[in-house]
């Protein structure tokens, strides 16, 4: 047993994900900044997410031949180009509007695949370190909640003295330094290299792989409902991180050192909350604690924001909303890791990252539209009480029931939550695996 490949994925995270926090509330604010436009700053988030899509619908496959290992590192080193990019190009006085939104997707449609490749790792490396899938999981995300809330912290103070360019040039530098750990540490690991059944890639060979993902998804009612479920909140959570959190700050808070030590504020909650459950969570009914969770992260805050011009009521607010946030993807992962086989983990990570993230291009698109169109109050309140009526679900549907159960084996053929084994192919017997990669199915919630 070793712990070094998880404590090197572990580290990579906190590193590229305080970095991409950093962007979070840097290309937002950079925009605003240059263009005035919150309509602008929807464009921009469009065109991030948009390729998002694209890589994870088409990219499960690409991981499982080319290597877990290799995808990671070559994923952040193409980020740390597209987002270094854009301050240089501006400090050169060339940056037009096109290139920024042109550099965003670059930088979208590497990013998911490298975040995918380290997150269907966390099984094997859960069992190299010697612990539980469940206890890593918690562990995984308490980690990348906690990095949110560091890179949150420090882009308010970048943007403040520096500038949103400095900002862009530190998360461009935390994904080189992410590429090397993962390339060195993770060296020899056997999942995270190509299987050595992976043959020659052909058109209707990956189009059969690709097949048998979704096959998966649409078969497992649960694993669906949650996909849905989770594609309609990153749609608002997207509109909330990309512009009316921004616009808000700029108008009524003060400024970007506001919206960073908010965003910070829930990070640091979010961390509570998973390390929480991570102790005490699997007491309690796993449908119950979820469901109180998400209706705790989603609709209060834009409540709060709509009706408050000052930074304290939001601030708790978003706390309690972090708290709530913090419990959620540890009960998602540990749901699907039971549900999956590990020959799918990819294949099925990627198509549910697809559908998880299907709606963030129009949220932030939207959100954007609506702030120009009615004003930012207006659309703080469509979005939260959407927000509400969505998170809802799993008191209604019947399918959300089967949360509760715990397989030790891939689910038998059945109508509730399971799968049928036609048209899968099997290398070898089905071990539970995972679906969950960092960004799916995930709860932006920020």
């Amino acid at each position: 047993m070793s712990r070094r490949p998880f404590v090197a994925v572990l580290a990579a995270n906190t590193i590229s994900i305080s970095g991409s926090s950093v962007t979070l509330i840097g290309v937002p604010w950079f925009v605003l900044q240059t263009t005035g436009s919150a309509g602008r700053a929807g464009v921009v988030a469009f065109c991030a997410t948009l390729p998002v899509i694209v890589a994870a619908l088409v990219g499960g496959p690409v991981i499982d031949r080319i290597g877990r290992r290799r995808v990671s590192a070559l994923s952040d080193l193409v980020c740390a180009v597209s987002v270094g990019a854009i301050p240089l190009l501006h400090y050169a006085g060339v940056l037009e509007f096109w290139m920024l939104c042109a550099l965003m997707a670059v930088g979208g449609l590497v990013h998911t695949p490298g975040l995918t490749a380290r997150g269907v790792l966390l099984p094997s490396l859960a069992e190299h370190a010697g612990t539980t899938v469940g206890r890593a999981a918690s562990l995984y995300d308490a980690v990348s909640r906690g990095a949110r809330m560091i890179g949150a912290a420090l882009a308010g103070v970048l943007i403040a003295f520096f500038g949103a360019e400095s900002a862009l040039l530190l998360d461009a530098a935390t994904f080189a330094v992410s590429a090397v750990l993962v390339g060195a540490f993770l060296r020899g690991v056997p999942a995270a290299e190509p299987p050595p059944s992976a043959g020659r890639i052909s058109l209707a060979g990956y189009r059969a792989e690709l097949a048998e993902g979704w096959s998966f998804l649409i078969r497992t009612r649960l694993l669906l409902g949650i996909t849905v479920m989770v594609m309609m909140t990153n749609g608002l959570d997207q509109g909330w991180s990309a512009v009316l959190l921004p616009v808000h700050g700029r108008e009524a808070l003060g400024g970007a050192t506001a919206v960073g030590l908010l965003v910070s504020v829930f990070g640091g909650f979010a961390l509570l909350g998973a390390l929480l459950y991570g102790v005490w969570g699997e007491r309690f009914p796993r449908r119950a604690v979820f469901t109180a969770a998400f209706l705790l992260c989603g609709a209060p805050r834009y409540a709060a924001a709509a009706f408050t011009d000052t930074p304290l009521p939001l601030a708790v607010t978003m706390a309690l909303s972090g708290l709530g946030t913090g419990m959620l993807n540890p009960i998602l992962t540990t749901v699907i890791y039971e549900r999956v086989p590990e020959e799918l983990r990819s294949r099925v990570s990627g198509v549910t990252t697809a559908g998880c993230e299907l709606t963030m291009p129009l949220g932030g698109l939207a959100a954007g539209l609506l702030v120009d169109g009615f004003g930012a109050t207006r659309a703080l309140l469509l979005f939260g009480g959407t927000y509400l009526l969505v998170t809802l679900s799993p008191l209604v549907f019947p399918a959300w029931r089967t949360m509760e159960r715990t397989m030790e084996r891939a689910p038998a053929p059945t109508d509730e939550g399971g799968l049928s084994g036609k048209g899968l192919s099997r290398k070898e017997p089905a071990l539970p695996g995972s679906a969950h990669a960092a960004p799916a199915p995930r709860p932006s919630g920020n």
